[in-house]
């Protein structure tokens, strides 16, 4: 029974409570140390240009959660690839260096060198917009002897057996849906009814078929890229509808030895870290993000990402962040001229949890699958740090996860969008100051149709200043408000 949970108390620490606790204490991430166990995940905000450069927006966006000096701070899910793909940041070319420079930076000065700055990378399959009825039937459907001979036992005529194509064509696009339900198979149906969407096991096609071949190196020469610029470290994007993690579930079928079984679903995983580590050297970051359960029917369980988890600190992964859900497979119908989005059915409701999440609620629900995962790394001998994420929005809540055990280092994304600073007012001892998350996910509705993103927080304070970066309809500020802070940080 779903029910609207409220936030949990704040309790917020003295400065010297703080200054004692284990969340605001150092922790080595393979070659580098994190002043604190403080970690504000990637967010794509759809602020890059629309050939993927970073923007003056980019930079006012990056700048200000640095200014909250976090241990560490990562850079939104940016394509591997040089393909089109909206206002999202690319790293598949030598020409975006300059830009990501600058990007670093940025957050160089803005924390006063404090946070320590990754870069998610990521490859992704194509999916299509829903196409109008029409079009589908027009231009996408592949039309085969196969849907005349159903069309024809649909409707009792003979006739179309013969009939031109353009004629075929014409009537389908006529039928209730009902009716072509018979008449085009699972993958049609979908494609119609959602958009066409490419799958790892799609092996006929041979940019599809070869992946394995292609992506270690696709993804070391973004790698190498990051570290020019003058990152930290890399965040291997392993998690939610994008084309490792399908690599990685169990949904995996391919024969040619990168599906199947778990031992086969991570060898590619494994080669894109090895590919990536050779072109970084072993004195760089690089970590993943990858998922504790899939949430969909047949996907991957926590059984898998304990495997997976193992093997990732085995071939000496510097980090491991963990994530929910998030998949195409369960995902809401777009509107036709959208694309499917894979943050609106049960999964992705589990990836980003709001307040009105069944029991026990959204506040820490990851902690369990992240437990459980932190376990058989330790259990299997190695001290790969984990970080946890999911609801986090208080101090004594990210304490007690860390004393438990559940991981070692705590990420917070919406909290961190809704203030910036929390982290910084938490260890000044000023913690009654932190703008609280309402867990309504207003913020997720606009990553969703690919607007800019803010928060409801921040929209609803009035716009006074004629300089403050708003977004394009000018209703929204695209910066959270700034906090005056009179004290030294420490």
């Amino acid at each position: 029974m779903k029910t609207r949970h409220t936030l949990p108390s704040g309790e917020w620490p003295t400065r010297a409570e703080a200054a004692a606790s284990r969340l605001f204490s150092p922790i080595t991430l393979g070659p580098i140390t994190l002043a604190q166990r403080t970690w504000v995940p990637a967010m794509v905000p759809w602020r890059a240009s629309a050939d993927g450069e970073v923007t003056p927006q980019v930079l006012a966006w990056y700048r200000r959660f640095a200014e909250g000096r976090p241990g560490a701070l990562v850079v939104e899910a940016t394509g591997v690839r040089d393909v089109p793909s909206g206002p999202l940041l690319r790293i598949g070319a030598d020409r975006f260096v300059p830009g990501l420079r600058r990007l670093v930076e940025t957050v160089r000065e803005a924390s006063g060198g404090q946070t320590r700055l990754l870069i998610q990378i990521i490859d992704f399959l194509r999916i299509r917009r829903r196409p109008e009825k029409a079009k589908f039937f027009q231009r996408f459907l592949e039309l085969t002897d196969r849907h005349r001979e159903a069309l024809s036992a649909s409707d009792g005529d003979e006739g179309w057996l013969a009939a031109s194509e353009h004629r075929v064509r014409e009537r389908l696009t006529e039928l209730e849906d009902s009716v072509l339900e018979g008449i085009l198979n699972s993958r049609e149906l979908e494609a119609y009814a959602f958009g066409a969407r490419e799958r790892v096991g799609d092996v006929e096609e041979s940019h599809i078929r070869e992946l394995p071949q292609v992506l270690p190196g696709i993804f070391g020469a973004a790698a190498r890229r990051a570290r020019e610029a003058g990152f930290d470290g890399v965040e291997l994007h392993y998690a939610h509808a994008y084309t490792m993690a399908s690599f990685l579930s169990r949904l995996n079928s391919r024969t040619d030895g990168y599906g199947g079984s778990r031992e086969q679903r991570v060898r590619l995983p494994l080669e894109v870290y090895e590919s990536v580590r050779r072109a970084v050297g072993s004195d760089w970051v690089v970590g993943a993000r990858f998922l504790g359960d899939e949430v969909i029917d047949g996907g991957s369980r926590v059984d898998d990402a304990c495997f997976f988890g193992v093997e990732f600190a085995r071939a000496r992964f510097d980090f491991l962040s963990l994530s929910k859900g998030g998949k195409f497979e369960d995902a809401k119908q777009p509107r036709v001229g959208e694309a499917a989005y894979p943050y609106t059915g049960p999964s992705g409701h589990e990836c980003m949890p709001t307040v009105h999440m069944a029991a026990p609620g959204p506040f820490g629900r990851q902690a369990p699958l992240t437990a459980a995962i932190r376990r058989a790394v330790r259990e299997a001998g190695f001290q790969t740090p984990v970080v946890i994420a999911g609801g986090i929005c208080g101090f004594t809540q990210a304490e007690a996860l860390i004393a438990e055990g559940a991981a070692d280092i705590v990420a917070a994304a919406r909290q961190s969008l809704a203030d910036p600073d929390w982290f910084r007012k938490m260890q000044l001892g000023r913690g009654e100051e932190i703008r609280r998350c309402k867990f309504t996910n207003y913020c997720e509705a606009l990553d969703q149709r690919h607007l800019e993103v803010t928060c409801q927080l921040w929209d609803r304070r009035p716009l006074v200043d004629p300089n403050e970066l708003l977004s394009r309809d000018h209703k929204r500020r695209l910066v959270a408000p700034a906090w005056s802070d009179p004290q030294p940080s420490p």
